[in-house]
C-alpha cells in the first residue's frame, strides 16, 4: 500500500493508476489517489474545517464548495468548527477520509479504517465508505484483519500469505454458491420418514431438521424427491461459508499469514 501511494520505493515491476505509472509519471499518478495509511494526521489545535482548508491549499483547484461537499459526505457537518483534539476516534477517521477525498481521487487507499472503533462507529464507517463509492464513483482499497467486517463491505478480496498474493476473487454470492458445497437445512414434519428416500445423500438429523452439505444444483432434485414421497417441508435454508472459513481454507489452516 505504501508503494501504491508513493511512500515506499517499488521493489519490482510497476504500479499504474488510471493508466499512469508510479515509476515514470509519479506526480500525475498520485493525483488519482487519496489515502490514510495507519492513522489520519491532523493538527489537533485547529478545527476540522481549518484542517481541511490547509490540505485544500496543497492543490490548486479545490474550492470551498468542495470542502463543504466532502464534509457532507462523511457526516461531519455539525462538528467542523470544533477543534480536532476534541474529536472522537471515529470523527478523526471520518475527517481523514474527507481530507483524502478533497481532490476527487479515483482510488481511495485505507489501512485498517475501522481500527479502534466501537461497533456503532464501525457500522457508521462501513456505511460512509459504501456511500462514497456510489456518490463519488471512487474505488476503495482496504487492508484489514477484521474478516467479518470485510465480508460485509467488500465485493472483491485478495488474501496475502507470507508477503504473496495467493487468492483474489469476488465475494458475489452466486459465484460462491456455484463453487462450493452449501450447508442446507430442511425442516420437515417427519425426518425419520424422509430418511427412507435419502440413501444417496450425506446428512444428519438435528431435532426436526435434516442437515445436508451439497452443491447448489442438487437442491431442486432433493426437494422434489421429498415432496414426491409426501414428506412435508416447512423450511429450506442455507448459509454461505464465511470469509473467515474461506480465509483459513486458502492459507491452509490456523497459521500465521
Amino acid at each position: 500500500m505504501k508503494m501504491i501511494v508513493g511512500l515506499s520505493s517499488i521493489t519490482n515491476g510497476d504500479i499504474t493508476i488510471m493508466g499512469k505509472s508510479i515509476r515514470s509519471n509519479k506526480k500525475n499518478a498520485l493525483r488519482e489517489v487519496g489515502t490514510i495509511i495507519e492513522s489520519p494526521d491532523m493538527y489537533p489545535i485547529y478545527t476540522g474545517r481549518q484542517n481541511l482548508i490547509m490540505f485544500a491549499r496543497m492543490h490548486h483547484d479545490i474550492t470551498s464548495n468542495r470542502v463543504d461537499e466532502v464534509v457532507d459526505i462523511v457526516g461531519l457537518k455539525n462538528s467542523m468548527d470544533k477543534k480536532v483534539k476534541n474529536y472522537s476516534l471515529g470523527m478523526k477517521q471520518r475527517l481523514g477520509i474527507a481530507q483524502a477525498l478533497l481532490h476527487k481521487p479515483s482510488v481511495l487507499v485505507l489501512d485498517e479504517p475501522t481500527n479502534g472503533l466501537d461497533p456503532s462507529g464501525i457500522k457508521e464507517m462501513r456505511d460512509y465508505l459504501k456511500d462514497i463509492t456510489r456518490r463519488d464513483n471512487v474505488s476503495i482499497l482496504i487492508s484489514s484483519h477484521l474478516l467479518s467486517e470485510m465480508d460485509l463491505i467488500c465485493d472483491r478480496i485478495g488474501v496475502i500469505k507470507q508477503g504473496k498474493l495467493i487468492s483474489e476473487h469476488t465475494l458475489d454470492s452466486k459465484v460462491i454458491l456455484n463453487e462450493q458445497n452449501l450447508k442446507i437445512i430442511i425442516e420437515t414434519d417427519n425426518p425419520k420418514k424422509a430418511e427412507k428416500y435419502l440413501q444417496d445423500y450425506d446428512y444428519i438429523i438435528d431435532n426436526e431438521n435434516l442437515l445436508f452439505e451439497i452443491k447448489r444444483d442438487e437442491i431442486p432434485s432433493l426437494i422434489k424427491r421429498l415432496i414426491d414421497n409426501h414428506v412435508l417441508i416447512y423450511r429450506v435454508d442455507y448459509s454461505n461459508p464465511t470469509l473467515e472459513e474461506r480465509f483459513f481454507d486458502l492459507i491452509g489452516g490456523n497459521i500465521i499469514a
